[in-house]
């Protein structure tokens, strides 16, 4: 294991130049510690790795040293031909490319290894999609594309979620896909911002050079994002009763409501069940939707705008039935 993990810190580190010692830890998943003492095998067994202390500093190799030991284990090769999602891939205009690359990879294999390859293929397909796929407008997609491999500045039409269009010049820093949904990630003065793609309305390709941010980390900056907006995802929990024939059915009944949890079935068969919604209007809805099978236990204001909504509704069908009468 050892032997593996000292060959992947080479590799690394002739990929990647310079690596601080807490990055070789988190990508290797050991500790700083361990690093430290592969590194003091790898210096006496001759490998020329330096270490440069302060800002910017890190662990490297002599640039004279190029390390020849590149073979792939059995687990890694069947990593490398699981297939990818092909419509990210379709996105970014890789697909064929992509292809290409495992046909030379395959092409490259020992004979006793392109077997098991290919048995990953034919045994394993990710489908990252959801069963309710919503299609996203994708029309800025090449744009924003070019935009990054070009690394110059982009002026963008954006419809935030209300509704307004704003002006934006970014400096474009990379795309994200999550699930199906396409992200712009760039930088708005001095601060770094994700652009749904199917809100940008229009986008434009400027002639300044975009400027990045030093030490920014595209994954690294997805990760805390992602962990954030989850942190601060608006939460208004309900306590529902809801009929047995029911119970089935809620765990697909709603793209805004989350199970959190479901208790024993009571004595009449109906079973008490919290429900999670970001804002109270979502919860009034859902619940109206599913009539006499569903009961809010509380909070009280809840039941009570249920209640309203109903009477409400009930005035507005009286009426609309009184006015067809007359009109006959």
């Amino acid at each position: 294991m050892r032997a593996d993990r000292l060959l992947s810190i080479l590799l690394l580190l002739q990929v990647h130049r310079r690596l601080t010692a807490r990055e070789l830890a988190e990508r290797l998943e050991v500790s700083e510690r361990t690093i430290h003492r592969d590194m003091e095998a790898l210096s006496s067994a001759g490998v020329p790795v330096v270490a440069e202390r302060g800002k910017g500093g890190g662990w490297s190799l002599l640039e004279a040293y190029q390390t020849t030991l590149t073979g792939l284990n059995l687990a890694e090769i069947q990593a490398l031909f699981l297939p990818k999602p092909s419509h990210l891939l379709a996105d970014l205009g890789w697909h064929q490319a992509f292809e290409g690359a495992l046909i030379k990879l395959m092409a490259a294999l020992p004979a006793m290894y392109r077997q098991q390859a290919e048995a990953v293929r034919q045994r394993i397909h990710l489908d990252p999609t959801g069963w309710h796929l919503w299609e996203e407008e994708m029309s800025a997609f090449p744009t924003l594309h070019e935009a990054i491999w070009q690394e110059r500045q982009l002026h963008l039409s954006y419809e935030r979620t209300d509704r307004i269009i704003v002006e934006r010049l970014v400096d474009p820093l990379g795309l994200v896909a999550k699930g199906s949904v396409w992200y712009l990630v760039a930088a708005v003065e001095g601060d770094v911002r994700s652009y749904r793609i199917s809100r940008v309305r229009s986008a434009m390709i400027m002639d300044q050079p975009c400027t990045r941010p030093i030490d920014f980390n595209l994954a690294n900056y997805w990760q805390q994002s992602s962990a954030d907006f989850k942190a601060n995802i608006p939460r208004y929990v309900v306590t529902v009763r809801v009929a047995p024939e029911l119970l089935p059915r809620l765990r697909y009944a709603g793209r805004f409501a989350r199970l959190e949890q479901v208790n024993p079935p009571d004595t009449d068969g109906w079973v008490t069940i919290s429900i999670r919604f970001d804002v109270e209007e979502q919860a009034c809805e859902y619940v109206l939707g599913f009539g006499v099978q569903m009961e809010v236990v509380e909070p009280l204001e809840l039941r009570d705008r249920v209640l309203q909504r109903a009477v409400q509704l009930i005035a507005f069908y009286t009426h609309s039935s009184s006015t067809a009468e007359t009109t006959d």
